[in-house]
């Protein structure tokens, strides 16, 4: 039996038809996104906790983190690897959790390969780049890798105040392996930073050694000088 001709079937069908295959494409393509955001959901309390420095709970945490592999596998973006990044680096840097020591390295080694994908996908992320630095720092000490994730968290997010006082205290340990043009630029950034801080304390507080003292003397320049020494001595007594 030969098919009906085009012309006399009615165009209504033919649209109803048409916006039906449209639709069920839509959620066939959309479903991975809605289910990776469901996901991610789950996670939100634990990585309110870690952000406000509320006490972490070993479960919640381990619960938190396989619904972010969860979403992840639905939808591997950029920001769904940067989330679950945010949340590894936290557990693995919280010394309350009772978790081992290769554990802890484990969290940080799959922090530093989401935040790589991440950052390679999405760079204008300041605080995902300190971050990183962090990790690396943690992973394999002061080192040229560091800093040239420090260079981007600066670059990214210069006068982000929350961000300084962890970048100052890696800019402190990395030191050696900043160019003189790095110095001086990272030496610019830490002034205007003194400059716009209404309180100066986390300053002093990086200080570790009389290195330090010294590099960040010659920052702020000579008439920051006496303010400082004060800071210093309020930092000892405290």
């Amino acid at each position: 039996m030969s098919a009906w001709p085009l012309t006399t079937i009615p165009m209504g069908w033919v649209l109803r038809a048409v916006l039906g295959v449209g639709c069920a494409v839509l959620v066939y393509l959309a479903w991975p996104v809605a289910s990776a955001a469901l996901e991610a959901q789950k996670a939100d309390a634990v990585l309110f906790d870690l952000r406000t420095r509320q006490p972490l709970r070993l479960p919640a945490v381990l619960a938190a983190l396989q619904a972010l592999d969860r979403s992840v596998d639905a939808d591997p973006v950029a920001g769904r690897r940067l989330r679950r990044a945010e949340l590894l680096v936290g557990a693995a840097l919280a010394t309350s959790l009772p978790v081992s020591n290769e554990q802890r390295l484990a969290w940080l080694k799959q922090a530093e390969a989401d935040l790589e994908f991440g950052l390679a996908n999405d760079p204008a992320r300041g605080i995902a780049w300190a971050q990183l630095a962090s990790v690396r720092q943690a992973l394999y000490g002061a080192s040229p890798k560091v800093v040239a994730a420090l260079l981007m968290s600066v670059g990214t997010a210069p006068m982000l105040n929350t961000l300084w006082p962890p970048r100052l205290q890696l800019i402190f340990d990395n030191w050696r392996f900043f160019t003189p043009e790095e110095r001086e630029r990272m030496a610019a950034h830490i002034a205007d930073t003194w400059r716009l801080s209404s309180d100066r304390r986390w300053f002093a507080d990086a200080i570790r050694s009389p290195i330090d003292e010294l590099f960040l003397r010659h920052a702020l320049g000579e008439d920051a000088w006496d303010e400082l020494s004060r800071l210093i001595v309020g930092a000892k007594k405290r």
